[in-house]
């Protein structure tokens, strides 16, 4: 069975705000969970242009996340099961990422982003049709909300107190039950999640638990994008593609595949040097 559900999750920051932290969010969290045997690896990452999305950036990557894996998905799949190929297109504000896994070949998950300047009250950003609205399902995430269920322990927690948290640069924060009525600027991701696990037996189960894992990715991911507001906020996006493509370079050598751009060494070198200018912790583990 399909599953359609769309997540809100509501930013004390600007669309263009947003669009910086996000980019140095993903950079630092794949460097920090990429080692030699499990992490990210950067097939592709280059402009496009088509006429669905028009101009924008297209990456594929392959996540090997073994260890990640529930104990009775282990019990029926071997450990490399894990082991997922992702295509995105970012065509800000509008993203569409297709994830796809080797070993189930029927299974496919379609996260589709919108980015709006609210609070999360727009109710169909995606243009559903009344089908699809009858299916779909809803879920406003509050990243001040600290989760305890298995796949926020699985993917890691940060230790930001959003109530007791205030940036150093822009003031903004604590944010305290309620912050999203009245915050300004304020923006919204709505991300609308797609999943089909046909598979008799367990498929629902696949289903559940890996929306239950996007979900837990979703509020880490934003949870760090306002933690490290201070790392990332007067950072231009040309800054933010340079470090993009050197990171690129560390997280290969890291998981011990071949470096697709230049040479490690160069990249390494470059890399250190303008994150050390720019942000110094972005390489941190």
């Amino acid at each position: 069975m399909v599953q359609l559900k769309e997540f809100r999750i509501v930013m004390p920051m600007s669309l263009e705000e947003y669009q910086v932290s996000q980019m140095y969010m993903v950079m630092k969290m794949q460097q920090q969970s990429t080692n030699g045997a499990e992490g990210v690896q950067v097939l592709e990452n280059r402009p496009f242009q088509d006429e669905v999305f028009g101009k924008g950036q297209y990456t594929s990557k392959v996540y090997r996340l073994q260890s990640k894996a529930p104990a009775w998905l282990t019990s029926i799949a071997p450990t490399d099961a894990l082991v997922m190929q992702e295509e995105a297109w970012n065509a800000y504000p509008r993203c569409k990422t297709v994830i796809k896994c080797p070993y189930f070949t029927k299974f496919s998950l379609t996260i589709e982003t919108v980015h709006g300047a609210d609070n999360g009250t727009s109710e169909n950003v995606h243009g559903l049709n009344e089908e699809q609205l009858a299916a779909r399902q809803v879920e406003t995430v509050d990243i001040a909300s600290a989760e305890t269920d298995y796949w926020s322990y699985a993917i890691g927690s940060s230790n930001f107190d959003f109530s007791k948290f205030k940036s150093a640069k822009t003031s903004r924060g604590p944010l305290f039950d309620g912050w999203q009525e009245n915050c300004s600027p304020v923006m919204t991701a709505y991300k609308l999640v797609t999943i089909d696990a046909p598979y008799w037996g367990f498929g629902y189960r696949l289903e559940q638990a890996l929306l239950a894992g996007e979900r837990a990715l979703f509020i880490e991911s934003h949870r760090n994008c306002f933690g490290w507001i201070d790392e990332w906020f007067g950072m231009t996006m040309q800054q933010i593609r340079e470090l993009e493509e050197q990171g690129d370079c560390l997280l290969n050598e890291k998981i011990s595949k071949p470096i697709l751009l230049t040479d490690a060494v160069d990249c390494e070198q470059s890399f250190s040097h303008n994150s050390e200018r720019h942000v110094p912790q972005v390489v941190h583990t």
